[in-house]
This record gives C-alpha cells, sequence and structure tokens, in this order.
C-alpha cells in the first residue's frame, strides 16, 4: 500500500536518478547493486508505476519516473528540514559557536557581527575560522564548523543549504611598478596572459583541478590573502582582490586598479552565501550571528 513507502526507499530512488545506474547508487548509498534494485522493485510494486527502463545496459527514468522524482525530492526534503529543525530544538542553545569564513569576507562588517554578538550571548564562546576557497566547505562538511560563509569557491555542493548574505566588489590590481599599471585603456587577454597573476589557493579536494578566476597561464598560488595583498603592492603580479581592502592602497598609489577585456563594463561582484548541513542548521546563538551578518550588510 502507499502508506508503507519509506523515506529510505525515495532516497534509494534519488540515487538511483542521480547517479545513472543502480550500482553507482548502491556506491554512494553504501549498499549493495542487489539490494538498491530490490528496494526500486519493491517501490515499484508499491505504487503500481514502473519508474525505470531495464531495457538497456544502464536503466533510465520512464516518463512516469520523471514525473514521482520531482515529488520524491519535495518529500525528502520536507522531511530533513522537519529533522533538522527538531534536532535544533531539542539541543537548545549552542555550548560554541565555531564558524568559518571566506578570506575575501568584508572584515569591518564581520567585526561589527562579532561585537554584537559577544553582547548578546557573553556565555557562548565564539570560534572563529579564516580560510579560502574549498576549505570553507569543507570545514562545514567535515562538521568542524557549525556553519561557514563562502564566496571564493562559486560551486556549492549540494549537501548544505545556503543563504545568501551579500555581494562583495571585487578590483584587478597591481602594483605601480608593474608593467601593466601605465595602462590606460582595457587590456586585452592576449597581453594579461603574459604576466604573472596572484591566486589564491587551498588545501582541499574540493577545488582540485577547479579554477575560479583565473585568466593567466602565469600563475603564483598562494594561501594567504595577507600575502597575496603585499606581493601586489610590490609588483609581483597581477590579481582581484575585494574592493574594500584595496581602497586605502588606491587612494595612496600602492596600487594601480586595471581594466580587463573580459570584466568590462562593470567590475565582478563576489556573491557570499552562509551554508550549513542541511541536516543540521545553526542553532539560536548560530541562527542570530546569522541574522545580524544580514542587517550589518542591509545597513
Amino acid at each position: 500500500m502507499l502508506k508503507g513507502i519509506s523515506l529510505d526507499q525515495l532516497r534509494t530512488f534519488i540515487s538511483a536518478a542521480d547517479e545513472g545506474s543502480f550500482s553507482a547508487a548502491g556506491r554512494k548509498l553504501g549498499r549493495a547493486q542487489s539490494v538498491v534494485s530490490q528496494t526500486l522493485a519493491d517501490l515499484e510494486a508499491q505504487v503500481n508505476v514502473q519508474l525505470f527502463d531495464r531495457s538497456n545496459r544502464y536503466p533510465r527514468l520512464t516518463e512516469q519516473g520523471s514525473a514521482l522524482l520531482a515529488e520524491a525530492r519535495m518529500v525528502v526534503t520536507a522531511m530533513d528540514s522537519f529533522t533538522a529543525k527538531a534536532r535544533s530544538i531539542a539541543e537548545g542553545l549552542e555550548p560554541e559557536l565555531s564558524v568559518v569564513v571566506d578570506v575575501m569576507y568584508p572584515m569591518a562588517s564581520l567585526t561589527v557581527a562579532v561585537g554584537a554578538f559577544r553582547e548578546a550571548f557573553p556565555d557562548t564562546p565564539l570560534r572563529l575560522y579564516v580560510e579560502a576557497l574549498g576549505a570553507v566547505v569543507q570545514s562545514v562538511i567535515d562538521r568542524v564548523c557549525r556553519f561557514g560563509i563562502i564566496g571564493s569557491m562559486p560551486d556549492i555542493p549540494d549537501t548544505v543549504n545556503a543563504e545568501k548574505l551579500l555581494d562583495v566588489p571585487l578590483t584587478t590590481v597591481t602594483g605601480p611598478t608593474h608593467p601593466l599599471a601605465s595602462k590606460t585603456g582595457v587590456i586585452r587577454m592576449s597581453e594579461l596572459e603574459q604576466h604573472v597573476q596572484l591566486v589564491l589557493t587551498d588545501r582541499s579536494k574540493l577545488t582540485d583541478s577547479k579554477e575560479f578566476g583565473v585568466y593567466s597561464p602565469l600563475t603564483w598560488r598562494l594561501a594567504d590573502l595577507g600575502a597575496k595583498h603585499a606581493f601586489l603592492r610590490a609588483g609581483f603580479g597581477w590579481g582581484h582582490m575585494p574592493l574594500a581592502m584595496v581602497q586605502a592602497d588606491l587612494d595612496s598609489g600602492e596600487l594601480v586598479q586595471i581594466r580587463v577585456e573580459n570584466l568590462q563594463p562593470h567590475a565582478p561582484l563576489l556573491a557570499m552565501f552562509a551554508v550549513y548541513p542541511k541536516d543540521a542548521p545553526p542553532g539560536p546563538a548560530g541562527r542570530w550571528f546569522l541574522d545580524r551578518l544580514k542587517q550589518c550588510n542591509s545597513e
């Protein structure tokens, strides 16, 4: 009967559809292919609908299966949300709040929010990490931090929920002694590729073989934004930086803004999101902190 359908069956259905084969779904779920096949066969019998066409080497969703897949996702997502909220309520106020923040996040806004958090939750210790790229979301996935603020890695894994916080304006700069500093017009990519680009890197596997905002084959990779900032001022190369972080250098002439062909006519914006596991949203203190960050960014 339909009332006997389980969440496990729906999760198996979704995994098989997403992975493209029962064996791949089994690997993702940590089960034998035969168990996946039997689970799906039982589900098909219960709903009296053929979900997969098994006539070819790899199973394919039938038209009916495709229609029911969206419904299955909604049911599973709703139940995950229910379970997560119940867990958050049961846990009560966090004994400690661990947060990982993207190195590109505006420090002034973060400082205001932290100051307000200290007053609102004086007995809740705050553990704050600053990372770049995939190291931010990796800390969330590994449950080292309750939530993170991600920006420099635009790909958000589907295992986490994301809430938009703000857009950070970026600018492309170099030192006043660098050859590109004397260029007054738009610099073509062919010329830009002849010079070293200073880019951020991290040690997480999530960014393996991925490039974000890299335009030159000549790169120096730095894991520290402070070092990148110093190297840019020294004229070791060119690179992208948060505008707020380098505005004083631009005003003083210690950095020079350059106009890149692919980034015209508008300066790029870096979208920042708060991310946390779907089954473990922020508790009361974490939720307060996130809302305060949103408030700081709207003021």
